[in-house]
């Protein structure tokens, strides 16, 4: 039988790959054959539908879709979309701090991005938007790992109007309006039969009527000032393109420094 050792080098849609050569390769050897025959064959055909990995090893000036990093973003997105070892393709890391410089970081699910900026919702008075009030700048990352891709994002942080994120809030599902309501996020509960009661008594109580929408939870905005692409590569020389937003697009540009879009430039760094 194919050896199942996997080489930490090499990403794990690679190795997966390699594994599914093996089996194919030793498949007569095997009492197994039509299940290792299904399984090598359903990751050929998923791997193969990631983006053509193999056709886009390095990640250069030329791949650029648009100078516009927004629209740059939208198609690796839609690329993250159409592979289907990417189980949620909106999932982030969102990185705030406090006023004095203590960061904290969660994953959240991103709702929605345009030229203004990338949005999502949470609850207010959780820590993340207490850290918010007092220090309104933020990070996110996304990591789409089939595909050995990320993309880091910086810049301020506004709140939505009211009404956004109301129009947002009656698009869940009943029982995330529910869950919205009985979870004052961050705050210290005796245990977990304290939220089964509460959301066994509001489950009850809105049966047949509307949620409000507490006033505490609400969507952001960041408007990205910063946003860095990153290819993966195996040897460690990773690709790195981070666009920066000039409030002067005027200003002179350094030697190895290019203009984009509006007032976007853009640079290769080093990894």
């Amino acid at each position: 039988m194919a050896s199942s050792v996997v080489d930490p080098r090499i990403p794990h849609f690679q190795n997966d790959l390699l594994q599914a050569g093996k089996a194919l390769l030793k498949v007569s050897h095997c009492n197994e054959t039509a299940s290792f025959l299904t399984r090598a064959k359903q990751l050929l055909l998923q791997h193969t539908l990631c983006d053509n990995w193999f056709q886009i090893q390095a990640f250069e000036e030329k791949h650029l879709t648009s100078l516009n990093p927004i629209k740059q973003f939208s198609v690796w997105f839609e690329e993250a979309m159409k592979c289907p070892s990417i189980g949620e393709v909106n999932a982030m890391c969102l990185a705030t701090c406090t006023r004095d410089g203590r960061p904290s970081a969660r994953m959240l699910l991103l709702k929605g991005f345009s030229q203004e900026g990338f949005r999502f919702f949470t609850n207010h008075e959780s820590r993340k938007g207490r850290e918010l009030d007092s220090n309104p700048f933020a990070s996110m990352v996304f990591y789409w790992e089939p595909l050995n891709r990320q993309v880091r994002i910086e810049g301020p942080v506004e709140k939505l109007p009211e009404e956004e994120s109301e129009k947002y809030f009656y698009t869940r599902p009943k029982s995330s309006q529910i869950g919205a309501v009985v979870s004052h996020q961050s705050t210290v509960i005796a245990d977990r039969e304290y939220l089964r009661k509460k959301n066994a008594e509001l489950e009850e109580m809105y049966r047949e009527a509307k949620v409000p929408k507490p006033a505490y939870w609400g969507g952001y905005i960041l408007k990205p000032k910063v946003i860095e692409f990153w290819q993966g590569q195996t040897n460690r020389l990773h690709d790195r393109i981070v666009f920066r937003y000039l409030q002067d697009s005027s200003a002179p540009l350094k030697p190895m420094t290019h203009r984009g879009e509006d007032n976007w430039i853009y640079e290769r760094l080093s990894p």
